[in-house]
């Protein structure tokens, strides 16, 4: 109850950090869509390629946030930029790479031949054939890899927070620091409740972005 009561007199306070959170995750998620997709795009033809990718991604992905954090700090402290949005948006960029590629490419590459075959027979284009043909049928899994990083990147932005970032890692973080059950279970349920709702909304948005023909 002292939560509750706790969320219902900061709920501005809620409001505002969880918009901070959305602006944060947002960007990076957009950004990684301009880059991923059309990486994932271009590996297809190439399956060596594609293994490097996809092994540097994996790879990438498995660096704790914390210490990818510090490795920014130095780097980008030389444009001035050691703390605050910028490294937490270029992390969460690189953490967002691996299931967007991963999906994209394998989206792709298991489009059915005959289908490209068919496009050809008919005159199209290799830009032709992957927009009218490829991406139309792999956009469903496509958008389920764009799932996974929006979850992936809501979680890694509540820990953003320790380098001024700001969002709902920032009742956690105070949480954590003046033993207040109140503030991290505030932050902990919030971040959680971003996550669900997040992936549900995408969960409607790859529903309507499915080909009618392709629809169960």
């Amino acid at each position: 109850m002292e939560t509750l009561a706790f969320m219902v007199a900061n709920w501005s306070v809620i409001l505002a950090r969880t918009l901070e959170h959305l602006s944060l995750v947002g960007a990076s998620i957009a950004i990684a869509i301009c880059t991923a997709v059309p990486i994932g795009i271009a590996i297809t033809p190439n399956p060596r390629a594609a293994n490097a990718v996809l092994y540097a991604a994996s790879i990438m992905i498995t660096v704790p946030s914390i210490a990818l954090f510090g490795l920014l700090i130095p780097v980008l402290s030389l444009i001035g930029q050691g703390i605050g949005y910028l490294p937490a948006l270029v992390a969460l960029v690189l953490y967002a790479q691996l299931p967007i590629i991963r999906n994209t490419y394998a989206a792709i590459t298991n489009v059915e031949p005959a289908l490209r075959e068919a496009a050809r027979g008919m005159g199209m284009t290799t830009f032709q054939r992957l927009r009218e043909v490829e991406i139309p049928i792999a956009l469903p899994v496509i958008v389920s890899g764009v799932r996974n990083a929006v979850v992936l990147n809501i979680a890694v932005a509540a820990i953003a927070t320790y380098i001024g970032a700001g969002g709902l890692g920032t009742f956690i973080s105070r949480g954590i620091s003046q033993t207040d059950v109140r503030q991290l279970l505030t932050g902990a349920f919030s971040v959680s409740v971003l996550a669900i709702a997040a992936d549900l909304a995408l969960l409607g948005a790859q529903r309507l972005l499915t080909s009618p023909g392709l629809r169960t």
